[in-house]
């Protein structure tokens, strides 16, 4: 059975529609109107091995608040929907990821209870066009959403594209192992039944 999900959004400062699938092979075809955020979209898919694919009209003439912000949470939605009972699933997933002079940690937990940490700096408010604080909004948005315990931290590293790329990579590679299903789990992988 297909563990894909279909979400759209629409407020008055976004207009979001993302297809998910999680056994996919790393296809992306994402459009937000913000070149460096498309960048570590794609980079989350194909490291992930998630087919995505994203369009977001949002209200950039203010910032890119709102366009990354709803996105996070349209791809958390439509992570949870495609997540459907979580029968079988590993739950957990971690990964330490270097990316040059970068390394960042990524761990997460399906468990149903969303929380979100995350430790990161920046040496500027951009990069590449996108508010580098915006990470983290996104980050919460998709663990809040997606009602996932997620833990993302930058090690340590000096160029901003990377650091931003390692966390980007870091969390599909720890998300690709806990939605991945393993046959000798018989239904979830809790002593409370429910997840």
């Amino acid at each position: 059975m297909a563990r894909q999900a279909v979400v759209e959004r629409q407020t008055r400062e976004t207009d979001i529609a993302v297809t998910l699938e999680l056994d996919g092979a790393g296809r992306a075809d994402i459009d937000t109107g913000i070149g460096f955020f498309d960048h570590m979209l794609e980079g989350f898919a194909r490291h992930g091995l998630f087919d995505l694919t994203v369009r977001c009209k949002g209200d950039l003439q203010v910032d890119s608040h709102h366009t990354i912000e709803d996105t996070g949470i349209a791809l958390g939605t439509a992570l949870l929907q495609a997540l459907g009972d979580k029968a079988g699933i590993v739950r957990y997933g971690s990964c330490l990821l270097p990316m040059d002079e970068t390394l960042a940690l990524c761990a997460v937990d399906l468990g149903g209870r969303p929380y979100c940490v995350y430790d990161a700096a920046f040496a500027a408010p951009a990069c590449g066009g996108m508010d580098t604080q915006m990470a983290r909004e996104f980050f919460y948005a998709v663990s809040y959403a997606a009602a996932m315990n997620l833990h993302l931290k930058v090690l340590y590293g000096e160029n901003d594209h990377h650091k931003l790329e390692a966390m980007f990579k870091a969390f599909a590679k720890a998300l690709s192992a806990a939605v991945r299903r393993d046959d000798r789990i018989v239904g979830v992988l809790s002593t409370k039944g429910s997840l």
